[in-house]
């Protein structure tokens, strides 16, 4: 963003390619919209781009992963179960995708925030503003089992390593999952168009 002027008012808002100015600190769900979503998230790398491989495992590809994880694993969610776990890291698009330690380190200013842009991209898309406890815990389940395929397949950790950190999955493989890391472009795509299959479900 761009220094603001000395003497005014220090600006909270980002413009998106779409037109829309986003309120950091006031989100209005009028002003999210899908296409920024998933144009930000293909572009916001996972582990601090520290992983292998010619392009970043993008935030979009860890949403897509962690929702095909949780069908996987709930295959009778709903079609809107499967929409909160597909935005479950949306507000990334905004604020980057910082690492746990450095989480820890900033505190709840930072976590204020991302709660307030997750309930808009929430109420834009006809999801309940807070999540339920039970679904929230089987979308953080396939959230750890995908950062341990990520850790152990593409950003170095060891097996003893990323199971310390995120627990070892049981009953599931890294092979019935696609974690080939793609261009921007491919998995801005793919992210919209998997949007689009929930919501046609969902329609129904």
């Amino acid at each position: 963003m761009a220094a603001d002027r000395v003497g005014a008012a220090p600006r909270a808002w980002q413009r998106m390619l779409s037109g829309r100015r986003l309120d950091l600190l006031d989100p209005s769900p009028l002003d999210v919209e899908i296409a920024d979503i998933a144009h930000g998230l293909a572009r916001v790398a996972r582990w601090n781009g520290q992983t292998s491989g010619d392009h970043a495992f993008s935030v979009a590809q860890h949403c897509l992963l962690v929702e095909d994880i949780f069908s996987a694993q709930q295959p009778g969610a709903s079609a809107s179960a499967r929409l909160t776990a597909l935005l479950h890291d949306a507000p990334e698009y905004v604020i980057g995708d910082m690492i746990s330690p450095f989480k820890s380190a900033v505190g709840g200013g930072y976590k204020a925030v991302e709660q307030r842009l997750q309930r808009a991209v929430h109420l834009r898309f006809g999801l309940p503003a807070e999540t339920g406890e039970k679904l929230k815990r089987e979308i953080k389940r396939a959230d750890q089992i995908a950062a341990y395929f990520e850790a152990t397949q593409l950003a170095g950790f060891s097996i003893a390593e990323a199971a310390q950190f995120f627990g070892r999955p049981r009953g599931i493989s890294a092979d019935c999952f696609d974690l080939a890391c793609k261009p921007a472009k491919s998995v801005h795509s793919a992210f919209l168009r998997r949007f689009a299959s929930i919501e046609k479900l969902r329609s129904i």
